[in-house]
């Protein structure tokens, strides 16, 4: 389905370039509204929510989104349940493996303390995984019914645990139970001294993402049901997911750090929305041109994630195009600096897509 790829390729251009030509546009203009829009594309500090921390959870939605179809296909291949176990285990070994390469480049080979084990595709490793051994062996309700049981346990474990010197419920950063589980049982650095987003307890809750995004693969698949019925209840579900977040988000604030279960579910929604609207437009309209954009993007995600890593492509951008823009003046620099980033990384893609050269794992 094309609007599953244009969706992969819009939320991983906001990683590889759009984040960095937004956030570059703040100040630029008398236009508050611009400048709004590029505190969109920053972490809040804590507690609090933008438009940024929506793009990793929705790829794990996505993630989530293409394992019916590729299930799918194992199946009538006749695939037995060990040979589909032991490729998806084999991915998530990896995607472990180059996300710890991503998180700790330059490789500290000569101290070992200063590893950290937490990174962006081990966690989608390990969600795509226990979902695939989920969606092999229990029917749709049963794997909503486990992610909601595990965002539960979650809830109840941070209000419920004390954390040694300053108690159960506690969500502060330094007092918070995932905090503390991490400096106690996770080995190696964690990104900010005492706490870690991508540690160990975080884990649980963000797989339910990737479950849920199965589930909207599940519909996007149905058989007999009609585009039109598919696109009903994307929508019903994602917005019914945004109400229990907002009521959950009462105690239990929404913020990215922790993972809150009230987070999971309001990206969820947002995700299933979002979904269901690059469906209606792709799909069943069949405007398909301007998707074209994104879907170069979403076919080789997995290498611009890493080639972004290691290639500056901000400064292949200044040595190429600094001398049609400098007349802009200094203060425009960066922007056009990060839009000449962004063609690049484009134009690599496409350079890949019209070679039919696709990297996957």
């Amino acid at each position: 389905m094309i609007s599953i790829d244009a969706l992969r390729g819009f939320d991983m251009l906001m990683i590889c370039g759009a984040d960095a030509f937004f956030r570059s546009l703040e100040g630029k203009t008398s236009m508050t509204w611009l400048d709004s829009l590029a505190h969109q594309f920053e972490h809040p500090e804590w507690i609090g929510f933008t438009f940024y921390d929506f793009i990793f959870p929705l790829f794990l939605f996505v993630a989530g989104v293409s394992i019916p179809f590729s299930l799918w296909k194992l199946k009538e291949a006749n695939a037995p349940k060990s040979q589909i176990y032991r490729k998806a285990f084999w991915r998530m070994m990896i995607l472990i493996g180059l996300g710890i390469l991503d998180k700790n480049a330059p490789f500290p080979f000569f101290d070992w303390e200063q590893i950290r084990l937490g990174s962006v595709l081990g966690r989608i490793g390990i969600a795509g995984f226990v979902t695939v051994v989920l969606f092999l062996n229990f029917n749709a309700t049963k794997r909503l019914l486990i992610a909601a049981g595990i965002l539960v346990l979650y809830y109840g474990a941070v209000f419920l645990v004390p954390v040694p010197g300053f108690g159960a419920g506690d969500l502060s950063f330094e007092g918070n139970l995932v905090g503390w589980f991490d400096r106690t049982f996770l080995p190696g650095r964690l990104l900010q001294g005492q706490f870690d987003e991508l540690g160990i307890l975080t884990t649980f809750p963000a797989i339910c993402l990737t479950i849920f995004g199965a589930h909207a693969g599940e519909i996007l698949r149905k058989i007999n049901s009609s585009e039109n019925q598919k696109l009903k209840e994307l929508l019903i579900t994602g917005l019914i997911f945004i109400g229990i977040a907002l009521v959950w988000n009462l105690h239990f604030p929404i913020f990215k750090r922790m993972w809150t279960s009230s987070f999971i579910m309001l990206t969820s929604g947002l995700a299933f929305l979002s979904m269901g609207l690059f469906f209606l437009i792709i799909d069943i309209l069949k405007f398909q041109k301007w998707a074209f954009f994104f879907v170069v993007v979403g076919m080789n995600s997995l290498t611009i994630y890493m080639i972004y890593r290691f290639v500056n492509f901000r400064y292949t951008s200044r040595l190429l195009f600094e001398g049609l823009y400098k007349p802009l003046g200094e203060n425009w620099m960066p922007v056009m600096e990060s839009l000449g980033a962004l063609l690049l990384v484009w134009l690599f893609l496409y350079f890949l897509y019209r070679k039919k050269i696709f990297f996957k794992v």
